[in-house]
């Protein structure tokens, strides 16, 4: 376990994904603590908040759906909060996430409800996907934590998953959204108990940007307040503009590739760092890019 002096001779800037691929969201503790945070109403940083998601569900399912039901496939679904909805709308629904407390709580509200929904617990790099989707959804910025290679791994398994015309839905964080985490510099606080740790601790975070890659991490130290010990986490995100965005989802399979500055279509200010993008199957119209 690390200690102090280890956190004091830690490297002064971090390489991207050198300390690890992301928070530990399969970790029974951590995964509960968090489900938490999906629930509350008090903010929108794990999930959305229920007003929003209901906003963002109606978008899906008239505008990218034109209100007629489909498979759905929701990479990194969370507790499901969209796919039950999306149920209710018709669509049959299924969703994989690490995070065994999230995927718990996504069976057991489809169990009492009815809904046809069925969840994963596994990792999107090496789950089955399936196929026959009319619709692959990949949501909140999800996608600029992987590294480039998986999450070009992951668009083109998501093309394969998709019937003839299928459509994608990813949500990404802008390029200067994920420069914004890299120059977000360094906090600390104290806690008695939260999402880290159900222990008094005390979390010490600092981000850096790396420009050459366009990359920002994110570590965490969260240091016991009884034993001293230190636990570190660590987050790397990619950054990529929208002519990235396009090019890559074309080399993977997509074409009609359309951009949209939130998941309801419209722009958002309370969220702004993020936009929406709708690609389909190729194979279909010829290949267009518009912004909107």
């Amino acid at each position: 376990m690390p200690t102090l002096i280890d956190f004091i001779n830690r490297p002064v800037v971090p390489q991207p994904w050198s300390e690890g691929d992301n928070i530990p969201w399969n970790e029974p503790g951590f995964s509960e603590r968090m489900l938490r945070e999906h629930l509350t109403q008090d903010h929108d940083a794990a999930s959305r908040r229920t007003a929003k998601i209901e906003l963002h569900v109606a978008w899906i399912h008239g505008a990218v759906l034109a209100g007629q039901p489909t498979r759905i496939l929701d990479l990194g679904c969370g507790p499901g909060l969209y796919t039950s909805r999306l149920a209710r709308l018709g669509h049959v629904c299924a969703g994989i996430d690490f995070s065994p407390a999230s995927i718990g709580y996504a069976v057991a509200q489809a169990a009492r409800d009815g809904l046809p929904c069925v969840y994963v617990c596994d990792d999107i790099r090496a789950a089955v996907f399936g196929s026959g989707y009319g619709l692959v959804m990949f949501i909140y910025g999800e996608f600029n934590v992987f590294k480039p290679a998986d999450a070009r791994a992951i668009l083109i398994r998501a093309a394969e998953a998709l019937a003839p015309g299928g459509v994608l839905l990813l949500e990404t964080s802008i390029f200067d959204g994920v420069r914004a985490i890299g120059k977000a510099g360094t906090l600390w606080y104290t806690s008695l108990v939260g999402l880290f740790s159900p222990e008094p601790h005390v979390t010490f975070s600092e981000s850096f940007w790396d420009e050459a890659t366009s990359t920002a991490t994110t570590r965490h130290f969260v240091i016991d307040g009884v034993t001293a010990e230190v636990t570190r986490y660590a987050a790397t995100y990619q950054a990529y503009s929208n002519d990235a965005l396009a090019g890559l989802l074309r080399g993977c399979g997509f074409d009609q590739v359309h951009f949209y500055p939130s998941l309801h279509g419209a722009p958002d200010a309370s969220q702004p760092d993020f936009m929406a993008i709708t690609a389909h199957k190729a194979g279909g119209r010829p290949a267009t890019v518009t912004v909107m």
